[in-house]
């Protein structure tokens, strides 16, 4: 098979898998493991033995390393200020996912469209939501958009968005 074919249909199964997520995450507040843990070990996985991958083998792991152990890092320090959790342990194994699939390289370009874009949403959330203040917000979404901007428009940031900036 044409490796650009198959290239194009490991991507679409990748954004389907990350699609669906936002989705279930947008209506349940849920990233399940059932989804999220396959994504990691098939993410080192792929780019580990096949010839198609899109990173280096050990920028797949440490990908996944640090893009849980970021969120992770976030949550405590949220959980010692407020005593509750700030962010949930889901969105954390979807940017595993994430780095695992594309490389640790591409955590920052994604956490800061994914924050950006949150901010965007959570505010038109809140003149949606008045009453409910308090209500959790799902980031699952955003970071599966900024996630699949990254796959699709790899170091759009870098490229494109921070020279008009500086």
């Amino acid at each position: 098979m044409d490796p650009t074919v198959s290239i194009w249909i490991i991507q679409s199964l990748l954004i389907l898998a990350l699609l669906y997520l936002a989705y279930i995450d947008w209506c349940t507040f849920r990233l399940p493991n059932a989804i999220t843990l396959p994504l990691i070990i098939l993410g080192i996985t792929f780019n580990a033995f096949s010839e198609l991958r899109f990173t280096t083998p050990i920028s797949a792991f440490i990908g996944a390393f640090v893009g849980y152990g970021l969120l992770w890092s976030l949550n405590i320090g949220y959980r010692l200020l407020k005593n509750r959790d700030g962010i949930g342990m889901g969105d954390a194994k979807l940017l595993a996912a994430l780095g695992a699939w594309l490389g640790w390289s591409t955590l920052p370009g994604i956490l800061l469209m994914a924050s950006v874009t949150g901010i965007l949403g959570g505010i038109i959330w809140l003149k949606l939501q008045r009453d409910h203040l308090r209500e959790a917000f799902p980031f699952g979404p955003f970071l599966a958009i900024a996630g699949i901007i990254e796959l699709l428009w790899p170091q759009l940031i870098q490229t494109l968005i921070l020279p008009k900036l500086i």
